[in-house]
């Protein structure tokens, strides 16, 4: 079970999270709505362990220790962080991700048989960018699952690839209560799809009585403008692969 009470993490002007609560367990989707895409990427990173909050308490299954949360986690498709590169093809991406899974299990984890026995071959010699949003999510969160810890897993705003709820919604759920492997399921999202009467929280909803969610400059809440500067997070650094950028993200929570 993922709980977190009271999680904030500081900016460098107004609050990056202001105080949030929520929790979800194995076999759930949770979606957390909230309209800046700076506050949803910081939420995505504090509750995979990829960012240490300034307030509140994270924990996973009864422990605080940001290690093993991490180890549990997958962070999925988080803009500026560990999203796929537009110049890398799926198969360059496949292969570079799944040498970031622990080598005892990385033997067999060749990215040609893993393509063929996850059904992406079809898509292999594509760039990242010309993937429908459907199949991207399906391919990112496959990738995701190819370390056997991954328990948890928090996706960033998927919505932000498309407005019909179809293209990512249906996903998560299948992984969520999938019966043979039942996993804790976040997504952070703009906004509640109108027809989701499952579990849900937002962003900011454990503030005081009154006052508002902050809404300061420079939190792009549209795509289309581009990668968002999260403080406190490693800034990926531009067009030298998924795996480096990773590697540095894992590092900085090291320290």
């Amino acid at each position: 079970m993922l709980s977190a009470r009271q999680l904030s993490v500081k900016g460098r002007r107004d609050p990056l999270l202001p105080p949030t609560t929520l929790s979800v367990q194995r076999g759930q989707l949770l979606l957390v709505s909230g309209d800046r895409q700076d506050q949803r990427t910081a939420l995505a990173l504090a509750l995979s362990g990829r960012m240490k909050a300034t307030g509140g308490t994270v924990e996973w299954d009864g422990h605080q220790r940001t290690r093993q949360l991490r180890l549990a986690s997958a962070l999925v498709d988080s803009p500026g962080v560990n999203e796929p590169e537009e110049h890398l093809s799926v198969r360059d991406l496949v292969t570079e991700d799944l040498a970031l899974v622990p080598r005892r299990y990385r033997g067999a984890l060749l990215s040609g048989p893993w393509l063929k026995v996850n059904r992406f071959e079809d898509i292999a010699g594509l760039w990242t960018e010309q993937l429908e949003p459907a199949r991207r999510l399906e391919l990112l969160t496959a990738l995701a699952l190819a370390n056997p810890h991954t328990d948890l897993l928090v996706v960033d705003s998927p919505d932000r690839h498309s407005a019909d709820v179809d293209n990512w919604l249906p996903r998560l759920l299948d992984l969520a209560s999938d019966g043979g492997r039942p996993l804790a399921v976040v997504a952070t999202v703009r906004a509640l799809p109108p027809s989701w009467d499952g579990p849900a929280a937002s962003v900011g909803n454990d503030l005081p009585a009154g006052q508002p969610v902050p809404d300061g400059p420079g939190a792009p809440a549209d795509p289309d403008r581009g990668p968002v500067d999260v403080p406190g997070a490693p800034a990926a650094p531009a067009r030298t692969g998924q795996h480096a950028r990773t590697e540095q993200l894992e590092t900085e929570v090291a320290k």
